[in-house]
């Protein structure tokens, strides 16, 4: 543990943190209150990563942690130290430049409306077709649960997670 002294500011405690964002490792010194969405917002620059409602309703800040889900408005940076956390950005194919099948099937669905929920609704779309690669619709109405869409595109969403699942058993 280290203390930070910038600006005049009273030292405030920090900890140093190694996590694995999409596949490569970061390490950094954090306060142990930063929580793990503005640590990959503002240190990791990975702005898909959402802050709506900061009390883990709206699951616009959802990531994987370690292949689960997790809502990261929830979760201190210093709680993920070790862990693999991937974020929406970290699902495309650099190498070819091609979307996730399930980042093209919420493009090609219309899935989206404003753009703001819909990192989170694919990261728990993911976990959901991980778990249950041929959900029924019920269950992905279950599975997307802890997501909300303020412009209340559900019907587009579910039809988009349902094509994912198609284009991912091929």
């Amino acid at each position: 543990m280290s203390t930070d002294s910038t600006d005049g500011a009273a030292e405030r405690p920090t900890e140093e943190i190694t996590v694995i964002v999409n596949g490569e490792p970061v390490t950094a010194e954090v306060e142990p209150r930063l929580k793990l969405s503005d640590f990959l917002r503002y240190e990791c620059d990975l702005h898909g990563v959402r802050v709506g409602c900061e009390h883990g309703v709206c699951g616009a800040c959802t990531v994987q942690q370690d292949g689960r889900t997790t809502k990261s408005c929830l979760t201190y940076a210093v709680q993920a130290d070790g862990a693999e956390i991937e974020t929406v950005e970290g699902l495309a194919e650099e190498e070819t430049d091609s979307l996730h099948p399930i980042q093209e099937a919420f493009h090609e669905s219309h899935a989206l409306q404003c753009g703001f929920c819909t990192s989170g609704f694919v990261m728990a779309t993911k976990e959901l077709l991980e778990e249950n690669p041929d959900p029924t619709r019920e269950e992905i109405e279950e599975g997307l649960a802890d997501n909300i869409c303020r412009c209340t595109g559900y019907q587009n969403i579910y039809e988009a997670v349902e094509r994912a699942a198609d284009a991912m058993e091929e």
